[in-house]
């Protein structure tokens, strides 16, 4: 579904950084103090005052104090939201991705809640080896987003160097050892900038697992784990594969927030909500979610170019009104039914289409018509209400709008909404 190699091929980060300028309950006990007021040993006047004891009488026993009542209980305090642990805002945070440059940014004067950078490949030629020392990359990325004023994103997309649902490659002792070198190294590169990032874990993998697994059972899809000596314990299957990609995060990069995308592809949400259950996904930090990953027109027109063909007969094209199928109120109520299942964990849209709206179907490349940056920016607390903390805005292919393509859409309609941002819903 996320054919993105074509936009893979991204420059490699310099060693100095092009940065962007710079932005960005205390709990009171009291106690009652008691006071204790002694006497002059005379009684004092009044008829419920006690006659002395007679002579060589010892006195009455004392009556036995009343146990003192017990403490109330004090309830835990409520975990920081997501926004609170990144050290941003809370409200509805808005992020870009893939084709869109930092420079372009700070010359519209966008500055982004979020910057999302892909890792992509395994061996030779893969994000590791396009700086020096191996893994530099994520440090300059890191670097550049914190100058931007932004949070780092993370994309991990490894799994499909050797081909999209290829999933015998978990089970190559040479593949499985690469890859899990660059986990690591990936991880280790994020902890030592001592800031918070967001990760996300291989998309479209999870519904190629899903699509594989004999039975829709996890267990029965093996894959290269103990050999890692941090998840010497998982099971060699996918389910150990996905809580080793936790493992080392929570190792390594301790103020990662690490998230998985699960992919729809036609089934319903309960059942790739319970799959994913099953990954163990709902120890992750948050959920990552779609809608589509292009224009509407680049599917619209005929013939569609190459990244947007096979994708049935539409429409494609949603109803702002939600009314017509298909529609953003049908996309927020499945989300909302596979975050029910996963713990209601706080989501992350991620990789959504910025075309502009048109009446007109279709378009050229890079102005193929498109209304999720108009609607999801102008109807923002909708999001919210369903637990999203943020929406990260991209194209997944090369012909697909970006902020230099759109006439300024994402710079304006961005601008608007930080006039009246969304609260996190509480």
């Amino acid at each position: 579904m996320n054919e993105v190699s074509c936009l893979l091929k991204e420059e490699k980060m310099p060693n100095a950084l092009n940065a962007a300028p710079v932005r960005l309950v205390a709990l009171s006990l009291m106690m009652a103090g008691v006071v204790s007021c002694g006497g002059s040993g005379a009684s004092s006047s009044g008829s419920d005052a006690a006659p002395p004891p007679s002579s060589g009488t010892p006195p009455p026993p004392a009556p036995p104090a009343a146990p003192a009542p017990p403490a109330a209980p004090v309830p835990p305090a409520p975990p920081a939201s997501i926004n609170a642990s990144l050290g941003v805002p809370g409200r509805l945070l808005v992020g870009l991705g893939a084709g869109n440059k930092i420079a372009d940014m700070t010359s519209q004067q966008i500055r982004p809640d979020i910057i999302d950078t892909y890792l992509v490949g395994v061996g030779d030629g893969s994000w590791p080896y396009w700086n020096s020392p191996d893994g530099a990359y994520v440090t300059y990325a890191s670097a550049n987003a914190k100058a931007a004023g932004a949070v780092p994103l993370f994309t991990l997309y490894q799994m499909a160097s050797r081909g999209e649902g290829n999933l015998s490659a978990i089970n190559d002792a040479s593949f499985m050892a690469s890859y899990w070198s660059q986990v690591r190294l990936m991880y280790q590169k994020i902890g030592a900038t001592d800031q918070p990032t967001l990760v996300n874990l291989e998309p479209d993998f999870w519904g190629f697992v899903l699509t594989g697994a004999p039975g829709g059972d996890p267990t029965k899809v093996p894959a290269r784990v103990s050999t890692v000596s941090e998840c010497a314990g998982q099971p060699n299957d996918v389910t150990g594969l996905a809580r080793c990609l936790l493992t080392l995060g929570r190792t390594y990069a301790p103020k990662a927030k690490i998230g998985f995308p699960p992919s729809f592809w036609g089934r319903d949400a309960t059942s790739v909500g319970n799959f994913m259950l099953k990954l163990g996904a709902d120890k992750a930090d948050f959920i990552v979610a779609q809608t589509v990953d292009r224009d509407a027109g680049c599917m619209e027109v005929s013939p569609p170019p190459d990244e947007c063909a096979g994708r049935g007969n539409g429409p494609f094209y949603w109803d702002e009104a939600n009314v017509a199928t298909p529609n953003f109120r049908q996309n927020l109520d499945e989300w909302s039914t596979a975050r029910s299942v996963l713990g209601n964990l706080p989501i992350l849209y991620w990789q959504t289409p910025m075309g502009v709206p048109s009446a007109t179907p279709g378009g050229t490349p890079g102005h193929f018509r498109d209304n999720h940056v108009h609607y999801m920016l102008t109807n923002p607390t909708q999001y919210t209400a369903i637990g999203v903390f943020g929406i990260v805005f991209s194209g997944g292919g090369s012909t697909s709008a970006n902020i230099t393509t759109d006439g300024g859409q994402f710079a304006r309609t961005f601008k608007a909404y930080l006039a009246n941002p969304a609260a996190l819903a509480h």
